[in-house]
């Protein structure tokens, strides 16, 4: 191993001061720009895995680790090291981490069956519900009892944000610990997917209430509709079209990497479209997942493996049995996942590294703000655990707090309501306090609640 997870906790404080040395305090100029990029992805995927190794240590998920190095690393400027603070509005980090979050629900959608997740789809629609019904009518109704005198649009805009669920990050524990095709864990990417859906409605919903001052009935059942017509075409028809275009290319050529080329473009052409409908490109990366899971590119298998048996019988000899048994045992465990988790092992870390970065610390100092985001908090824990009581008869608690995490979605519907204008400073720190804790407080919950049910 090139990192020894028993490194002691003085050698790896070393290597990260090590790498604040490394690190360029600035970009000297355009022609720099790119080399200075190599060398940032370099030491931040450097720092990713270090920590994840120590969380890992701890018997705590390697998200955990990632989240929390992020949150070092961009608050250095707190003590006077403000060399990271470049890398928090970098657009080309900005977009590496995007193909991150949305590869990972997108090989989340190739680990999860969708018979399985059908017999679960209930029960995952009505955490869906009350995970987004729950959360909103708090916020809408309580919240003015702690934020008094705000105006009844800032309200809405704090419910939408609490209807949120950071799926990837919920994602990423359950894969950590190697419980994603458990019924709690179909559950909860379920509802996360669909809660993503209603929770987008709501906040395009909101939008056009604060832009025009109202919204029609009509508008409201065309995005619904929308929505809906895109999941159920992502999967009717996108089986069928994978199973199409799958069989064409395999007779131009059977190797890896035109598999590879289909894969990741079936993945992001779906992400892509969710976009155009509306809905987050994650949830088209998701959806594209569970479509390749049923049809896994069989011609491309069966093209491979009829090749090296072919080159096995030129060489025939005793061990030819022995061979052939040899060439079938490759293919049978060579499925899409061991062809994207190198590009994975890329670009995932990086996400949650400058998710992490985005949390200000700074804000924690206000206690004022503190003691109100603490309520707020507290109502938005309340509200996603409240969710796990619809899951049916499974471990409620694990359901709940897979639910919890705000994460990049509800940073997302606060920077809308930001540039609106609904949502000001104040508030903000508020929401972005709620984010922060419902982001790392999840992973280290979640990840004892799954060890202690094994």
């Amino acid at each position: 191993m090139l990192i020894n997870p028993r490194l002691s906790g003085s050698r790896i404080g070393f290597v990260l001061l090590g790498m604040c040395a490394l690190a360029p305090s600035a970009y000297a100029s355009t022609d720099g720009h790119t080399a200075n990029l190599f060398l940032w992805i370099a030491l931040l995927l450097i720092a990713a895995k270090i920590s994840s190794l120590i969380v890992e240590r701890i018997q705590q998920p390697a998200v955990l680790g990632e989240l929390l190095i992020g949150v070092l690393l961009g608050n250095l400027g707190l003590f006077g090291i403000h060399h990271f603070e470049v890398l928090k509005t970098d657009e080309v980090l900005a977009f590496l981490a995007q193909l991150g979050v949305v590869l990972l629900l997108f090989k989340s959608g190739l680990e999860t069956n969708i018979e399985t997740m059908s017999k679960v789809g209930m029960r995952a629609f009505l955490v869906a519900c009350v995970g987004v019904i729950v959360p909103f009518g708090l916020a809408y109704f309580i919240a003015p009892l702690i934020l008094p005198n705000l105006s009844q649009n800032t309200y809405l805009f704090l419910g939408a944000t609490l209807t949120a669920t950071s799926v990837g990050i919920t994602s990423r524990v359950f894969k950590d610990l190697g419980k994603l095709n458990t019924p709690e864990a179909q559950i909860v990417l379920g509802a996360a997917v669909i809660d993503d859906v209603l929770g987008l409605i709501i906040l395009a919903v909101i939008s056009a209430i604060v832009t025009t001052g109202t919204v029609s009935a009509g508008e409201i059942a065309w995005i619904t509709l929308k929505a809906g017509l895109f999941l159920v075409g992502a999967i009717v028809i996108g089986q069928w079209a994978a199973g199409y275009i799958g069989n064409k290319f395999s007779k131009l050529h059977a190797g890896e990497s035109m598999k590879f080329t289909l894969v990741i473009c079936f993945g992001l052409v779906f992400a892509y479209l969710a976009y155009l409908v509306g809905l987050a490109p994650i949830v088209g990366a998701f959806a594209a997942g569970l479509v390749l899971d049923k049809v896994q590119f069989e011609e491309f298998d069966d093209a491979a493996v009829y090749g090296d048996i072919e080159k096995a019988l030129v060489n025939a000899d005793t061990g030819l049995k022995q061979q052939v048994e040899n060439v079938l045992e490759k293919h049978r465990h060579h499925h899409i996942e061991s062809l994207i988790d190198p590009l994975g092992h890329f670009v995932i870390p990086l996400f949650f590294v400058l998710t992490g970065m985005q949390v200000n610390l700074q804000s924690f100092t206000n206690l004022p703000i503190v003691m109100i985001a603490l309520a707020i908090t507290a109502l938005a824990f309340i509200s996603k655990l409240a969710a796990g009581l619809a899951a049916g008869k499974v471990n409620k608690w694990i359901v709940g707090w897979g639910m919890a995490p705000r994460g990049e979605v509800g940073l997302i519907f606060a920077m809308t309501g930001k540039g609106l204008g609904v949502v000001n400073d104040d508030m903000f720190a508020v929401i972005v306090i709620m984010i922060t804790l419902t982001t790392l407080l999840t992973p280290l919950v979640l990840g004892h609640l799954l060890r202690k049910a094994a």
